[in-house]
């Protein structure tokens, strides 16, 4: 009869402790999902007219002009022998692109620094 009681409190132990691992992982999945996702917008964000983009079809360019109310841009092909091209894209469609994302500095405040005059010493002083 133990030994019932006993597997049975076993066998609980494991499904909480399994439905635990689930739910970390969920978690963990979301957190780098969500990372993943700003950079993404942070580089999207950060290209400029004269970056060099290959967009998810194959098309390598530079970026000549940036479309910010519909979230495209026009992407310069060919050479000057076989003739250039200018194609419109949607930002989305960018695969890899030289620009650069601008991380966030941090923030250093200057304290100003008091200079030592007469009146400063003698206070001190006394």
């Amino acid at each position: 009869m133990f030994n019932l009681l006993a597997e049975s409190a076993g066998s609980w132990v494991v499904v909480v402790v399994l439905l635990l691992v689930m739910v970390a992982f969920m978690v963990y999945s979301n957190y780098s999902q969500k990372k993943r996702q700003k950079e993404t917008q942070a580089t999207l964000d950060a290209i400029q007219p004269g970056n060099k983009v290959k967009t998810i079809g194959g098309v390598c360019g530079v970026v000549v002009e940036i479309c910010p109310e519909d979230n495209t841009f026009v992407l310069e092909t060919g050479t000057e022998k076989s003739g250039k091209s200018y194609i419109k894209f949607d930002k989305q469609a960018v695969y890899q692109t030289d620009a650069v994302a601008k991380k966030a500095e941090p923030v250093v405040e200057e304290k100003p620094v008091e200079e030592k005059t007469e009146e400063n010493t003698q206070e001190t002083n006394e």
